[in-house]
C-alpha cells in the first residue's frame, strides 16, 4: 500500500493537484516534523503554477533540516521560475554542497549560470548534466549549444546528432546542425537541415531565414556551365 507521500507525487505526476494537497496535506499533519511533506508541497505548488506560495513551504523544510538537499533544490527551481537566478544558483549550490549528485541539478546550475552571463561555467555544468543523465534531451542541446558558441563546433554536431538519434522532432537541433554546415559552405546539407525544421515548425522563422539567406546565395553564385 502506498504511503499518502507516494500517493500525492503519484497524484501530481497525474496532474491531479487538488487531490495531491489533500494527500499532503494529511502527511504533514500526521509528521509536522518531517521536511519532506513541506519540500513536495512546494514542489506541488510550483507544478501547479503557483509560484508565489511555494518559497514558504521550502523554507519551512529547511527550517526543519537545513541540510535536506530535495527542499533547496526545490526552492532553486521555484526561484528559477520567479526570475530570481542569482537566488536559484545559492539554493542549487547548496543542494550540490549537502549531497545532491543528479542530472537534474546540474542542469539547472548552467541554466541559472548562463541567465547570469556565465557561458563557460554553464557549458561545464551541461556536461555534467549529461554525464550523470546521458538520457536528457535538452540538457545536451544545451551543452551543443554551447559548444558551438565556443567554436568547438565538430563536438556540437555530435551533440545535436546525438539529441536528434534520441528526438527526431526536435526542430532546434535540425536548424543548430543547418548553421554548422552553412558555416562550412556545405549549402545542400544546410538546406535539407533547415528544410526539416521548418517542416517540424513552420513558424521557425531562424529556419525560414537560413532557407532565404541560402537562396539569395544561390542566385549570386549561379553554377558554372
Amino acid at each position: 500500500m502506498e504511503s499518502k507521500t507516494e500517493k500525492a507525487l503519484r497524484l501530481i505526476r497525474e496532474k491531479d493537484y487538488a487531490q495531491a494537497a489533500q494527500a499532503l496535506d494529511q502527511a504533514i499533519s500526521e509528521e509536522p516534523d518531517n521536511p519532506a511533506g513541506y519540500a513536495n508541497f512546494g514542489n506541488l505548488l510550483i507544478a501547479a503554477g503557483q509560484l508565489g506560495r511555494a518559497p514558504a513551504f521550502f523554507e519551512k523544510a529547511l527550517s526543519l533540516d537545513p541540510s535536506y538537499a530535495s527542499a533547496s533544490f526545490g526552492y532553486g527551481n521555484a526561484l528559477f521560475e520567479m526570475k530570481k537566478y542569482d537566488e536559484a544558483l545559492v539554493q542549487f549550490e547548496r543542494a550540490q554542497k549537502n549531497g545532491l549528485n543528479e542530472g537534474d541539478l546540474f542542469y539547472m546550475i548552467g541554466r541559472s549560470v548562463l541567465q547570469l552571463g556565465h557561458p563557460g561555467r554553464a557549458l561545464a555544468a551541461f556536461q555534467r548534466a549529461v554525464e550523470l543523465n546521458s538520457s536528457d534531451t535538452e540538457a545536451r542541446f544545451q551543452y551543443g549549444l554551447l559548444l558551438a558558441q565556443f567554436g568547438q563546433l565538430d563536438a556540437a554536431e555530435k551533440q545535436f546528432l546525438r539529441v536528434l538519434a534520441e528526438n527526431q522532432n526536435h526542430a532546434d537541433a535540425f536548424y543548430n546542425l543547418g548553421v554548422i554546415a552553412m558555416y562550412r559552405d556545405k549549402g545542400a546539407d544546410a538546406n535539407q537541415y533547415f528544410a526539416k525544421a521548418l517542416a517540424l515548425n513552420p513558424r521557425h522563422m531562424l529556419a525560414a531565414h537560413g532557407l532565404e539567406r541560402l537562396k539569395k546565395t544561390g542566385e549570386s553564385n549561379p553554377p558554372k556551365k
